[in-house]
């Protein structure tokens, strides 16, 4: 049943496609759909398909009039009601996928306006894992309060199917959770609504900046907790930090295989410095499977 419904998922994410490409996404032997994590597209070469294991070619070329079909079923057709995302490389789409796109930046005093000619094109498979951080979330609570937490993997690890899940598992039991989903991996909002489950009690603040988006929800929305992809640059930090000293609980993500990995990275050991988090879950894979172990920071 799991294989299953995974491979749906794989099928799904393939219907995005202009058809010529959609019918050799199909042919992938089941097996190899419920695994797959990306449809990858690039002029000129041949589709592939990401495995765990690395891309496997599906022996379909891809055309630039290919990129221009996909981005327009992405976006039902609507451009332009996709344009502040699509500036920025990818596309929300419904369902739960997410499309990343790379071609030539326009750009107007000194920043990218829009995307044309389009060169690669990268389907991403969505998947929900509920339930997988049914045992986690307890181990993040002290005496009954959320403690902030950083979950760490490598890329591709699966931090952001955590974070979604440890983000459903909150809210659904009632404590209210701002989502700053600033590159529409997680909720996948698309029209105000979230295409994947993230739980009663959370709002999605969507396309913007950590840096900006964490005191718009401060001011607006009362959360208790505050949950971020990704911590990449100093201004994240610095947000965060505003946001721990307003009393609200805070989780992120932040790609490093272990916490004593993070100390060695200027960016996160001022995050350590700070003190800020006080538990990380490291995510460990062994193949397919993965282990979900909560260590004190």
């Amino acid at each position: 049943m799991e294989q299953r419904d995974a491979a749906a998922r794989y099928r799904a994410a393939a219907a995005i496609l202009p058809s010529r490409l959609r019918a050799a996404a199909l042919e992938v032997p089941e097996a190899q759909q419920a695994i797959a994590e990306e449809i990858r597209l690039r002029v000129g070469q041949v589709m592939t398909i990401l495995l765990p294991d690395g891309e496997m070619s599906t022996g379909a070329w891809t055309e630039a009039e290919d990129l221009e079909t996909l981005c327009d079923i992405a976006t039902e057709f609507s451009r332009y009601a996709a344009a502040e995302t699509l500036r920025e490389g990818f596309l929300s789409v419904k369902g739960g996928f997410r499309v990343g796109l790379c071609g030539t930046a326009v750009m107007k005093d000194g920043r990218n306006t829009n995307l044309k000619q389009f060169s690669s094109a990268v389907v991403r498979i969505g998947r929900e894992r509920r339930g997988i951080a049914k045992d986690v979330v307890p181990r993040l609570l002290r005496d009954g309060q959320f403690a902030n937490t950083l979950l760490l993997s490598p890329p591709g690890g699966g931090k952001t199917t955590l974070l979604r899940d440890i983000v459903r598992e909150l809210s659904t039991d009632g404590r209210r959770v701002a989502l700053i989903d600033e590159r529409g991996e997680v909720a996948v909002t698309v029209r105000g609504q979230a295409q994947m489950d993230v739980g009663t009690h959370t709002d999605v603040l969507d396309a913007c900046p950590k840096a900006v988006g964490i005191p718009i929800v401060l001011r607006a929305m009362n959360p208790e907790i505050i949950a971020v992809d990704e911590i990449t640059v100093p201004e994240d930090i610095r947000a965060i930090s505003m946001a721990s000293g307003c009393g609200v609980g805070l989780l992120a993500t932040v790609h490093a295989s272990e916490s004593a990995e993070l100390s060695g990275k200027p960016l996160y050991r001022d995050l350590l410095e700070r003190g800020i988090f006080r538990l990380a879950v490291r995510i460990a894979r062994d193949g397919q499977a993965r282990r979900y172990e909560v260590e004190e920071l």
